[in-house]
């Protein structure tokens, strides 16, 4: 038995006055309100109601349980309809954990577009690059970058990432352009911290090769920091368009060997539940969704800008 649905049977006897009245109020039978208030009644090990042919009256204990009772389905209906209404209307509080470089570069207008459209949600957003646990650290989204492994929580693919390797004209001038996987091994590499051991592709495999050999490579776990240090000429880079885009449309790096470019990674909206999301969750998805597009607006200008290689140089 249901203790609400046994304290909603008792309250409506109290006020309509008798087991027949509050069945109608219900839309019950006469029996069955009987039965909740008895099993109300065994629960409690008190008698809440005294019963005659004529009349119910309150026990001592009931009228003390009336009272609680009340208050505590005010509560209870209070509560549902200020949950229902943040399912009609996105409200709330929105706490979302996103990539620091995507973040910095892509969502503040996101953000602001999306509670010009919503104004009655407040956005939490937490910049990591690690992985956070959503439900430990109670976030309701999470943006990810790779290629996700199958786990309990909903991914969503919400744009296609493309990853390039690339470095500045005055590095290729001074060392070379690689016209072969294999030129790569007379190169520096830069190297991200975060880059994921599971992703494919031939490129992958030669420079995670070179950075197991090479424990004085440059490293770190911020892709920004890595791009201003490739266009400052310390060496090579393979990082998201999404961070080198500016510096490709610029000249100031330059994409190598494009025709082994990796397979696209994705940028995910991670979340917890399918089933009854919460309408800011379901609505800042929803306009994620199409937000970018596809391909994403920081793909559609990016210049080639191959080197034209003379020897070992470029000009």
């Amino acid at each position: 038995m249901d203790r609400i649905d046994a304290m909603r049977a008792f309250v409506a006897v109290v006020t309509e006055g008798g087991f027949s009245k509050a069945a109608t109020a219900m839309q019950l039978s006469p029996q069955l309100v009987s039965k909740y208030v008895a099993k109300l009644e065994e629960q409690l090990n008190t008698r809440l109601l005294n019963r005659t042919t004529r009349k119910v009256s309150m026990t001592e204990a009931g009228s003390q349980y009336f009272t609680h009772a009340q208050q505590i389905l005010l509560s209870i209906d209070e509560m549902a309809s200020q949950l229902g209404g943040l399912q009609q209307h996105p409200k709330g509080i929105l706490r979302i954990s996103a990539p620091v470089s995507f973040a910095l570069k892509h969502m503040a207008k996101l953000i602001t577009d999306f509670q010009e459209r919503y104004p009655s949600v407040t956005v939490d957003l937490q910049l990591s690059d690690r992985k956070v646990d959503i439900i430990e650290e109670g976030f309701d989204i999470a943006l990810r970058i790779g290629q996700l492994d199958s786990s309990s929580l909903i991914a969503k693919q919400i744009s296609p990432i493309r990853v390039v390797l690339c470095a500045s004209p005055e590095y290729l001038k001074i060392h070379g352009t690689p016209k072969r996987l294999e030129d790569l091994e007379a190169h520096r590499y830069l190297h991200y911290s975060y880059m994921n051991g599971e992703t494919r592709g031939q490129i992958y495999k030669y420079l995670k090769a070179k950075q197991l050999k090479e424990s004085s490579i440059f490293r770190s776990n911020n892709g920004d920091v890595l791009v201003e240090a490739a266009i400052a000429g310390a060496g090579l880079i393979l990082q998201p368009t999404f961070i080198v885009s500016k510096a490709l449309n610029t000249g100031k790096l330059v994409i190598v060997l494009p025709e082994y470019e990796p397979n696209p990674l994705g940028l995910y909206a991670v979340y917890a539940h399918r089933k009854l999301l919460p309408h800011k969750v379901r609505s800042f998805i929803d306009f994620m969704t199409d937000y970018y597009g596809d391909p994403p607006y920081w793909d559609e200008h990016i210049k080639l800008n191959r080197p034209k290689v003379v020897g070992d140089s470029i000009s």
